[in-house]
């Protein structure tokens, strides 16, 4: 099935296009007599520009409100992703990024919130695995077009928590975003990696603040330029 509006190929019973944002006709009843359109899951982002003191800023004071919870996290985030690193990972981004969406919506934080992504196991393992691939190819290239590629996809866990997208149409939906600022986005991930490199620096314990401030900052920026459902 190909979207109505862009030709772009989606799920033989989307509702929407993950890559243009738009709705789709869907034809029910008795030999297709009744079309209705369905709303799309997201809507699009005309001009949706990157703001990264903003976001940094926003996601630190974040965390500052419940620094306990997020430094704990952090740890157990990195004990369970050392037995399995490569797998677990995308579940446990997912379920960080779901807390902190949780926290932005006025809502307590708890521990246990941290394995809510564990709930889309295959798709954050999917995206993951993808992803990881596509910016080790693309880092032989050069260094930016690894990070190009990171930046593209720095919203999937994002669309496959919040919007329940499979693990394609969440990387579709994220590139759709970041395309309409390549290089604001692209600064906002380098300013985040070099926030993780002075937690690093400073005797590694500071990354167990600079994670979490990463983590908020893109849910920041997620909430700001798509919107929770």
């Amino acid at each position: 099935m190909f979207c109505q509006s862009c030709g772009s190929e989606i799920g033989s019973n989307a509702g929407f296009c993950s890559r243009c944002g738009a709705s789709q006709r869907i034809v029910a009843g008795e030999g297709g007599s009744q079309v209705t359109t369905a709303p799309p899951a997201f809507p699009p982002v005309p001009g949706g520009k990157a703001n990264t003191t903003r976001w940094i800023g926003q996601g630190w004071e974040l965390v500052k409100s419940d620094l306990g919870n997020f430094v704990l996290m952090a740890v157990v985030m990195m004990v369970v992703n050392g037995a399995l690193p490569l797998i677990l990972q995308g579940s446990l981004f997912a379920g960080f990024q779901g807390a902190c969406k949780k926290k932005l919506q006025g809502r307590a934080v708890e521990i246990g919130d941290l394995f809510q992504g564990f709930q889309f196991f295959g798709p954050t393992l999917k995206a993951h695995l993808v992803i990881t691939i596509l910016v080790v190819l693309a880092m032989f290239l050069f260094i930016i077009p690894g990070l190009v590629v990171a930046t593209s996809y720095n919203f999937s866990y994002l669309f496959i928590i919040d919007k329940k997208l499979s693990w394609r149409e969440a990387m579709r939906a994220s590139g759709a975003v970041v395309k309409n600022d390549y290089l604001g986005y692209t600064l906002f991930l380098i300013a985040l990696a070099i926030l993780n490199i002075a937690g690093v620096m400073c005797l590694f314990v500071g990354v167990l603040v600079t994670v979490p401030i990463t983590m908020a900052a893109i849910t920041v920026a997620y909430r700001d330029v798509v919107g929770f459902d």
